[in-house]
């Protein structure tokens, strides 16, 4: 029965009943946490064969001693390696350490105080700045705006993606709009894969903004999918190029999800005018990457083959892990009016958007139960979701059983919240 149709007496007496298995729960004394996307134990062994394959093999062929310092854009291998993950050329990608939000927050940071191009396009320079943020989105992407002072703009997304009307509307008319965040396959946290369209007009965006935009196109899931037969996304930079706007584009990926999420490798892509300037701000601050974990990650993973083939690995650990999360979902609040939730292809999330009003308290009466969640409000700018609705699940870290047993809990928590916020409104 839909909540909405339940009289008084009837939702008094589910209540009576969801508190009694509420209180099961909290007997239980559980410990249960989906709150980040990290890979499990078992994902992680999956990569346990780099080690020892350095022995002998630490002077790379083109005879760089990959021990010493320098090496500023990564071994030739990783860089290709890169590019053929973002859709580039070689020479436009520079290889990292272990995470791509490094890059990020550098490449901000970079912008904002030094300028994209030379002194004279700092950001800083034009006192307020903005940034577009497709929301619910990456918590950590808005942080990095928040740290350096950049106002951030929601934006929601539609059902089928971005809402590009809005967006293009929005770059038009504001020239302090510098930015925007996109995640474009598997979004975090509501697994949106970018239409064909949806890529060609976010890479025409440096034509119609203010100077200086640039799309940070973090592909952070690009090759985590859970199918077989997974999507394939639009190479964003190639519709740069054709509108001439390739400066507008920066992309970043890494191997924190593919190999060691604490040990692998990271890329910058761009254009060779971003790069260069990039490069300079680098040289700042380092003498050159991790070489030695790049060729280890290179001897191991091979190339983006390589890749593909270790990532169906992890997708048979992953796939009845969202199986789980799905199946108590459809089950358990399917066609009750107790919120709607994705159905990812890949990724590591699923986002689900409670009732307006009650994401706070699902989340509590959760963590009471020994289940933690995500924060309310950290999938919007300022932790501040306006309608207290959205929930992003992580089932990715715990083993199946935990996961089964945590949407257990979730499921009731939600039932409750919806219902004891029915009988406020009918009493």
């Amino acid at each position: 029965m839909q909540l909405e149709q339940m009289n008084l007496e009837q939702l008094q007496n589910e209540e009576k009943n969801l508190l009694s298995t509420h209180q099961q729960f909290l007997d239980s004394s559980l410990k249960l946490d989906l709150t980040r996307g990290k890979p499990s134990a078992e994902q992680l062994s999956l990569s346990e064969g780099m080690e020892g394959l350095l022995a002998g093999k630490m002077i790379h062929e083109d005879g760089t001693d990959l021990r010493n310092y320098g090496g500023a854009n990564g071994i030739p291998e990783a860089r290709q390696l890169g590019a053929d993950m973002l859709g580039l050329t070689a020479d436009e990608v520079m290889v990292g350490d272990h995470t791509s939000l490094t890059l990020m927050y550098l490449y901000l940071l970079h912008a904002y105080y030094h300028g994209v191009q030379g002194a004279e396009t700092a950001w800083v320079k034009e006192g307020q700045v903005k940034f577009i943020c497709l929301v619910p989105g990456y918590d950590r992407h808005f942080t990095i705006c928040e740290e350096l002072g950049i106002e951030m703009i929601n934006v929601p997304f539609l059902e089928d993606g971005p809402d590009l009307e809005k967006i293009e509307a929005l770059v038009e008319q504001d020239s302090k709009i510098k930015g925007i965040w996109c995640v474009p396959k598997y979004s975090n946290p509501t697994g949106h894969i970018y239409s064909s369209e949806a890529v060609k007009r976010i890479a025409r965006l440096g034509l119609k903004a203010g100077a200086n935009f640039r799309v940070m196109w973090d592909n952070a899931y690009g090759v985590h999918d859970l199918e077989s037969s997974p999507p394939v996304l639009e190479p964003i930079m190639e519709h740069a190029r054709a509108a001439g706007c390739e400066d507008s584009i920066i992309q970043v990926a890494s191997t924190s999800k593919i190999t060691f999420a604490g040990g692998g490798i990271s890329f910058i892509g761009g254009s060779l005018n971003n790069l260069n300037h990039f490069r300079k701000r680098l040289s700042v601050m380092t003498i050159g990457p991790n070489k030695l974990n790049q060729r280890r990650h290179m001897l191991f993973l091979q190339d983006l083959d390589g890749v593909k083939a270790l990532m169906k690995e992890h997708a048979e650990i992953l796939s009845p892990k969202f199986k789980t999360v799905e199946k108590h979902l459809n089950e358990g609040l399917q066609g009750r009016g107790m919120g709607s939730w994705s159905s990812p292809r890949g990724g590591y999330f699923v986002s689900y958007d409670a009732p307006p009003g009650t994401a706070k308290e699902i989340i509590r009466l959760a963590g009471e139960a020994g289940v933690k969640l995500t924060p309310a409000g950290a999938t919007f700018p300022y932790q501040n979701d306006p309608n207290d609705a959205n929930i992003r699940l992580a089932p990715t870290f715990p083993v199946l059983e935990e996961v089964d047993q945590a949407m257990k809990v979730f499921v009731n928590c939600v039932k409750l919240a919806c219902i004891q916020q029915q009988i406020k409104k009918k009493s």
